[in-house]
């Protein structure tokens, strides 16, 4: 049995589909069950909270492969998902991480990651890592401002080779359900390298109309392209830092690890905004 958290987001969505078209017996972890109505009547769906310990023993019961995604910047909700993996008697952890957890010296956003990774190596279960870079799916974020007209741009001549989501999750699936991948470190990108304002252009060719590229003017617009709403002040400063260290890579860092691993060449960009092209052509209702 493997269980899967996050199954409601960007990456769990696709990895259900995956496992459900390999025919694996799975159980998604869900806080609210309306959430994963649309997903796999196959799958098991085990009500419980990382954020709430008393709740995880069901949903572990007769588990023995985990797919872990945790969300935030504390380890609160890793702690607590490894020790319910231990008492179930789990033998494989899929955890995603990030590949900025390999950089020297390791930036701020890179440490909570790191600091996960280091509490399932602490448990002894056998575990694979995915690293990915930059997901698609964070172009969903440039919603709200371009309801306002425009893309803010915090990077400018820095390059990244964003990974779509559905990658990530297929070589999840592949690693949940094939052997030979536990201790392994798998950094995920996509094939292509993109400054902002050429992720832009793309969408704008997708939906036929223009969209405004601005440069950010303070560090508020800069948290602002990734967090609208904004961020809590720690957040902030580790996403700022970020995007300093992406505007220094004018060449854009990528790896050939989803190709080897899926026999394949990662989606494209342009085919991920071809299949979200109405989020953007109408995004006051997105």
């Amino acid at each position: 049995m493997i269980l899967v958290t996050g199954a409601t987001g960007h990456i769990g969505r696709e990895l259900t589909c995956e496992l459900d078209a390999k025919g694996a017996k799975f159980r998604l972890l869900v806080r609210d069950p309306a959430r994963a109505a649309g997903l796999s009547d196959r799958a098991e769906r085990a009500v419980g909270d990382l954020g709430d310990p008393s709740t995880l023993t069901p949903a572990f019961a007769g588990v023995d492969k985990l797919f872990l995604l945790t969300q935030g910047i504390g380890t609160d909700y890793t702690a607590a998902a490894i020790a319910a993996a231990e008492a179930a008697g789990v033998s494989h952890i899929v955890h995603l991480s990030s590949l900025h957890v390999a950089l020297d010296p390791l930036p701020a956003m890179a440490r909570w990651h790191h600091e996960r990774e280091e509490i399932i190596r602490a448990s002894a279960i056998p575990a694979t890592f995915l690293r990915p870079g930059g997901f698609m799916t964070n172009a969903f974020d440039w919603l709200p401002t371009i309801r306002e007209g425009n893309v803010l741009d915090p990077v400018g001549p820095g390059r990244y080779a964003p990974i779509d989501p559905a990658d990530i999750a297929a070589v999840a699936a592949l690693v949940l359900t094939e052997a030979g991948h536990q201790d392994k470190e798998y950094v995920l990108t996509g094939d292509e390298t993109f400054t902002v304002t050429e992720q832009v252009r793309v969408i704008s060719q997708t939906i036929g109309r223009d969209i405004e590229v601005r440069e950010v003017t303070t560090p508020d617009e800069a948290v602002r392209f990734r967090f609208p709403n904004g961020a809590p002040q720690a957040l902030a400063e580790a996403v700022t830092e970020g995007f300093n260290l992406m505007r220094a890579d004018t060449i854009g860092f990528r790896t050939d690890t989803v190709e080897r691993l899926l026999g394949r060449k990662p989606r494209t960009f342009a085919d991920w905004c071809a299949r979200n092209a109405d989020a953007f052509r109408r995004p006051e209702t997105a």
